[in-house]
């Protein structure tokens, strides 16, 4: 399995998330911290951290 690198857009396979698509923001060494969407209510990132068995390159 490939891991994914920063600004690398990748698909979640479990969790919360399931099915969504984001782009990597950090990696680190078991899992990447992910930015999966934007709260417009809070002008913020939505942010999760995956485990690297978890998503799978887009």
């Amino acid at each position: 399995m490939a891991k994914a690198n920063e600004g690398d857009t990748i698909e979640i396979m479990s969790g919360d998330h399931q099915g969504k698509k984001g782009k990597v923001l950090i990696v680190r060494e078991n899992s990447v911290i992910v930015e999966v969407g934007h709260n417009k209510v809070r002008d913020e990132p939505i942010k999760t951290v995956i485990n690297h068995k978890n998503y799978q390159l887009a």
